[in-house]
């Protein structure tokens, strides 16, 4: 295996007491002279071992995650390395962020550049990263504007409070103005109050209830259960994922989606496309709902924007953005200039027609590639998807498959209930590489029989 160079030298500017302009506090200095202070030791669980990480995570970490025991320490293109140096194709790329793989170098650059620069100054300023970004996602899309969170399930939360405050704009002598909202059967919008509202997974919202009120869950792809509901005028927004991913990577069809187009247009409510996963080129479009010419009046973005740096939007049209007004929302971190630099080289790169080309083939491979090899097993009931999200639903768990790909040095998802295998790989991962994950898969699926 080829050595790995984990660490680098970079440049730190070094402020001493001549580099001050003047004194701080007036040249007085307060100190705790009677605590002992040791040096930050950033080498000191890596010497240690993953075995020793994952204790000392288990004594300091809220412990809501179910974490796989593996420790990672560098990444490069789609290959991730352990502390003990073992190699892993990477298939799941930080749940659908990674679009670059690991480690881009035009990615890097720009990211440094603009730490060198300015890193922050909060939304009560301008900053030409913010702008420029907004300025090629309203360029690249149906939106008139955007409205950037720190994350998918913020900028949900934006489009919930849009679409409530565009009713009561529009519609300010209904007494009762639409506040409702229709949101799907295995659907996932997110984990804050009113996105976990929105989802339909009954354990993700039970241990908080009550959560957020009014919102309806229909069967996905039932355009009639919605043309029934929403003509009684009280729904504000319908919330929708064209592909849904968490929820075990279920496809709308192009029938549906227009469905939902007219009778929103006809009620008056507000169509919104969940696109945090399946959006930014991971279907092969640059948003999924292209595939089937219907566009919305909002989307939410988040994943893959910043290629791995926390980042949301809300992408709306002029006629949403309109009912919104100074202090109707807001957010410290979002859109500060690091990210929204780093978003610019994710756009750039993914946005290009070849590359959203090269998406589209190496699914359509992969997609064949998996059938042939694992359709005839009799635990896999099918292999679905567009682009390179993709799921393998079976009769049985996919977690010993997981668990037993992950041993073999492939990292790939869990969906749906449990029984369904994800793959949302680096949208730059080769055909070699989905040959060697296909020929992984196949090669763990025996496990399916011990374990179950």
């Amino acid at each position: 295996m080829a050595s790995l160079q984990l660490f680098h030298s970079i440049s730190v500017p070094v402020f001493t007491a001549t580099t001050l302009r003047r004194p701080l506090n007036k040249g007085r200095v307060s100190a705790c002279l009677n605590v002992d202070v040791e040096a930050p030791n950033s080498l000191k669980l890596k010497l240690n071992g993953s075995k020793d990480v994952i204790e000392e995570e288990g004594r300091v970490i809220v412990g809501t995650y179910a974490r796989a025991p593996v420790v990672f320490s560098s990444g490069k293109g789609c290959k991730l390395y352990d502390l003990e140096g073992r190699e892993y194709l990477d298939c799941a790329a930080g749940i659908a962020v990674n679009a670059l793989g690991h480690g881009d170098p035009d990615w890097i650059m720009a990211i440094t550049q603009q730490a060198n620069v300015l890193t922050h100054v909060s939304n009560a300023y301008y900053s030409i990263p913010q702008v420029e970004l907004a300025k090629r996602l309203v360029a690249n899309s149906f939106a008139d504007r955007v409205f950037f969170t720190n994350s998918g399930t913020e900028a949900n939360e934006a489009a919930i409070k849009f679409s409530r405050k565009f009713q009561r704009f529009n519609y300010p002598n209904n007494e009762q103005p639409a506040m409702d909202f229709i949101s799907f059967t295995n659907s996932f919008h997110g984990r804050t109050m009113g996105s976990l509202a929105l989802t339909s997974k009954e354990n993700y919202r039970s241990p908080f209830e009550p959560v957020m009120p009014g919102v309806t869950f229909l069967e996905y792809g039932n355009i009639q259960a919605v043309k029934d509901l929403i003509k009684l005028g009280k729904i504000a927004a319908v919330f929708v994922e064209p592909i849904q991913g968490e929820g075990g990577i279920y496809s709308a069809t192009k029938e549906f989606l227009q469905g939902l187009r007219k009778a929103c247009d006809e009620a008056g409510s507000l169509l919104v496309f969940d696109e945090v996963q399946c959006g930014l080129g991971r279907t092969g479009y640059l948003w999924a709902h292209e595939a089937y010419g219907v566009y919305p009046d909002i989307m939410t973005l988040a994943k893959p924007l910043a290629g791995g740096l926390p980042i949301g939007a809300a992408l709306v049209t002029e006629r949403v953005s309109s009912a919104i007004i100074h202090g109707d929302h807001g957010s410290t971190f979002a859109g500060s200039p690091l990210v929204c630099a780093a978003a610019i080289t994710v756009l750039d790169k993914i946005a290009n027609p070849s590359f959203l080309s090269s998406v589209s083939k190496k699914g359509h491979y992969f997609k064949e590639l998996l059938t042939q090899k694992l359709g005839g097993n009799p635990h896999v009931k099918e292999v679905r998807g567009s682009g390179l999200i993709i799921g393998i639903e079976l009769d049985v768990s996919a977690s010993p498959l997981v668990d037993a790909c992950r041993d073999s040095g492939l990292i790939v998802l869990t969906a749906g209930k449990g029984n369904i295998v994800r793959l949302v790989p680096p949208l730059i991962i080769s055909e070699k590489e989905l040959e060697h994950a296909a020929e992984i898969l196949h090669g763990c699926l025996p496990v399916l029989d011990s374990s179950n």
